[in-house]
């Protein structure tokens, strides 16, 4: 382990819990990165249903609103 994330994880365990608990969720990320399987969390399977649910119903942007969208961005 290289000095840079022993110096964070010994300052980690007086974080709030909260920040903890998203420390360690990214972790878990990296790692099914590098292992090639991620597996979702309950809220973000709750958000892709909820998005499948919406395109069910027709709720999707126009291409033209898409367009808007990326336009306005481009010239950002």
């Amino acid at each position: 382990m290289n000095a840079d994330v022993k110096n964070m994880l010994s300052r980690v365990e007086n974080w709030p819990e909260d920040d903890q608990d998203e420390l360690a969720q990214i972790a878990l990320e990296i790692e099914a990165r590098r292992h090639g399987v991620y597996h979702a969390t309950t809220e973000e399977l709750k958000a892709i249903d909820e998005a499948l649910a919406a395109v069910a119903r027709g709720e999707v942007a126009t291409d033209e609103k898409v367009e808007a969208v990326f336009a306005k961005y481009r010239r950002a």
